[in-house]
């Protein structure tokens, strides 16, 4: 498959099509990107940035948010198998990565370790926002890579305006996996007062893969008697929860509070005779003063708090058990305009306390936090908007014996240009610096999970990194969609190296990776366009049909520029196409994924091929009186292709899943 590297003139090309109707714009201008401080639509941002909501999202959905977000414009995932898996962008994962959860942090530990799950669902989501680059260091040092801000509606901030609940419920069931799921809904509210409730249910057996779970060059290098073949151990999944939310509203104003739990069971795939059992329960408090003052357009305060605890259990018996309870305060004051300048300022405090405890626990207790101050102003002439952004923040990890402090200033600076309603063209620089997480100073144990043993260094000093963003977005007419190139150079880049030596544990041999230092370069570029065939849809025209390609595309390079090697787990280039067509209550899609091979690897780090994956969805709705049921069916892999991620860990003994499909009901009401 060859992607069309023709559309990218249609892009640039404002008289590729003749403007003879009104064409409705994209979503680019309908959707509000609450990850922006200023609430701005995706083409008002400085920094690209991706939504996922109401049919996309359900479309796109898996059971973790890594996988949920892969194959979006520079989001892959590090695929710790069925049960764990958290989204990277642009080559950067972990802790450069922040995800959040109505606007403060999750509060999990899967910044950890890739096995451990992203302490959220994404069944009962409003929706997904991925926003990519350096400008969203208001959000903090580690979030150079960019935001993952997932929304839903546990806190109601407007009044209930039905007569009756409303809400829904779904169903799927998957073969590749046995996956059955439950989902649902329900709103209520009366005057002042709105009320919200959710719950889910998950579970799935080991999946069905399309040959070995080990890749063919780890077997030749390591040949074993016994190859699982056919299904990978151990990759099975049983996940629940429930919400229970509720606001008060009044014209310049509101207050809500709401209570979450979630508990999850799966298996690790490194290792057949441990899984790992997780239970989270967050409390979450939310509420805004609308002009309180001549001079105050808004104030916002969130505030959450996060009692986490996941066990991994290694036959039958706790080997380490992970504890981490905090919170994360936040607030904004957006101020009015003045002189043209339009922006707001915050602080931020997050702590936590956080062990991991039992026999092979490799990091010790620890006690974080951080306190942040943040500012960003606006300021438009004409054509152009200037935004610019700085933050300071102060991180203390304390321990039984050692106290570690840091301090890191993030400033950025991003021009918007709209030369006409069609086009908007961006650019963006930063400078950030990031704090060493305590599992980077201090590690030193086997991690059973990820079959490593794992050495930190407490004398890591701060990172630091100059990034630049350049975007073009193309918002209304017959082709839309944008293309991004980016550059990022770090000082002390820390990773987690593999050193060439063993550890030995009761006969077995174990990898010993450490936490190192050096320079790293990245740079890339996105793309994401679509050509509409048919009309597009106008507001007097609901039922028109619709008919797009759309064409996806990234490519990142990471390497250490002193040494020329490449720096590991990154993804190779990748291409989608795909045909989206509507007509009244039907929908149908069919997309060809190509990933190339990544031949270009780190120290002790296999090549991965590529593959080509083809998948297909149908879907139909039936409006009965009040109430809307879509009955849908996907097809995943349909050419039974032996598929894995060179940016997991796991990526040479877990390949992601066979041919399969997907069937179920969603109704609203």
């Amino acid at each position: 498959m060859k992607c069309k590297y023709s559309f990218l003139s249609l892009l640039l090309s404002p008289f590729a099509y003749s403007q003879t109707t009104d064409p409705k714009p994209e979503d680019l201008e309908e959707v509000v990107v609450s990850a922006s401080p200023l609430q701005r639509t995706l083409s008002e941002l400085a920094q690209p940035a991706t939504v996922l909501q109401g049919d996309q999202l359900r479309d796109k959905m898996q059971s973790t948010l890594g996988e949920t977000l892969n194959g979006q414009p520079g989001v892959s995932s590090t695929n710790f198998g069925p049960g764990a898996s958290r989204p990277i962008i642009r080559g950067l994962g972990d802790d450069r990565v922040r995800i959040l959860q109505n606007g403060t942090s999750v509060l999990d530990v899967s910044n950890v370790s890739p096995d451990h799950a992203v302490a959220a669902d994404v069944s009962q989501l409003r929706s997904i926002e991925v926003v990519r680059g350096p400008a969203t260091l208001l959000y903090g040092p580690n979030a150079v890579g960019g935001v993952v801000n997932m929304i839903d509606d546990r806190i109601p901030d407007t009044r209930f305006e039905g007569t009756w609940p409303s809400g829904s419920f779904e169903t799927r069931y998957g073969s590749v996996d046995d996956l059955f799921s439950n989902s649902g809904s329900v709103k209520w509210g009366k005057g002042p007062w709105a009320f919200y409730f959710d719950a889910f249910q998950r579970e799935t057996n080991d999946i069905s893969i399309p040959g070995f779970a080990r890749s063919r060059r780890l077997r030749d290098l390591d040949p074993q008697p016994d190859e699982a073949y056919g299904t990978l151990p151990n990759s099975f999944s049983d996940t629940s929860g429930a919400s229970l939310g509720g606001s008060y509203i009044w014209d310049r104003g509101y207050i809500g509070l709401a209570y979450s739990g979630m508990d999850s069971n799966y298996g690790t795939v490194a290792e057949e005779d441990v899984t790992i059992d997780m239970h989270q329960r967050r409390w979450e408090l939310r509420g805004a003063f609308y002009e309180p003052s001549e001079w105050i357009k808004e104030i916002n305060y969130k505030f959450s708090y996060s009692d986490y605890d996941h066990a991994e259990i290694e036959g039958g018996a706790v080997g380490t058990e992970f504890l981490i309870d905090g919170y994360n305060l936040r607030s904004e004051l957006q101020h009015q305009p003045w002189h043209g300048f339009t922006g707001v300022f915050g602080f931020e405090r997050q702590q936590n306390d956080f062990s991991a405890l039992g026999d092979e626990a490799f990091l010790p207790t620890v006690e974080n936090q951080v306190n942040s101050i943040f500012a960003f102003e606006e300021y438009k002439i004409r054509q152009f908007t200037l935004q610019f952004g700085a933050r300071y923040d102060y991180q203390q990890n304390e321990t039984a014996t050692l106290d570690l402090d840091f301090n890191a200033l993030s400033l950025s600076a991003g021009i918007v240009y709209e030369p006409n309603e069609d086009y908007a063209i961006s650019y963006s620089m930063a400078y950030s610096q990031r704090p060493p997480t305590y599992i980077e100073l201090l590690a030193d144990g086997l991690h059973v999970a990820t079959g490593t043993y794992e050495e930190g260094d407490a004398s890591l000093g701060t990172e630091s990194a100059l990034s630049f963003d350049l975007s073009l977005r193309k918002k209304t007419g017959r082709i839309t969609g944008s293309v991004s190139a980016f550059y990022y150079r770090f000082r002390d880049f820390i990773s987690l190296q593999p050193t060439g030596s063993d550890f030995i544990d009761g006969g077995d041999l174990f990898p010993i990776f450490a936490y190192e230092t050096s320079a790293a370069e990245f740079y890339g570029a996105e793309m994401e366009m679509k050509l509409h065939l048919l009309e597009p849809i106008t507001a007097q025209q609901q039922s028109a049909d619709r008919l797009d390609i759309v064409l996806r595309a990234d490519y990142v390079s990471a390497t250490d520029p002193d040494t020329n090697e490449a720096l590991p787990r990154i993804a190779p280039f990748r291409c989608s196409l795909g045909l989206d067509y509507q007509k009244d209550h039907l929908s149908a899609q069919i997309e060809g994924q190509w990933v190339t091979d990544q031949d270009r690897t780190a120290d002790y780090e296999l090549p991965t091929a590529g593959y080509f994956m083809l998948n297909a969805g149908l879907s139909y709705d039936i409006t009965l009186a009040q109430t809307r049921s879509t009955i849908f069916i996907k097809g995943v892999n349909l050419l039974d292709e032996e598929a894995r991620q060179s940016t997991s860990f796991l990526k040479d003994v877990a390949p992601l899943a066979g041919r399969g499909m997907i069937v179920g009901i969603r109704t609203e009401f």
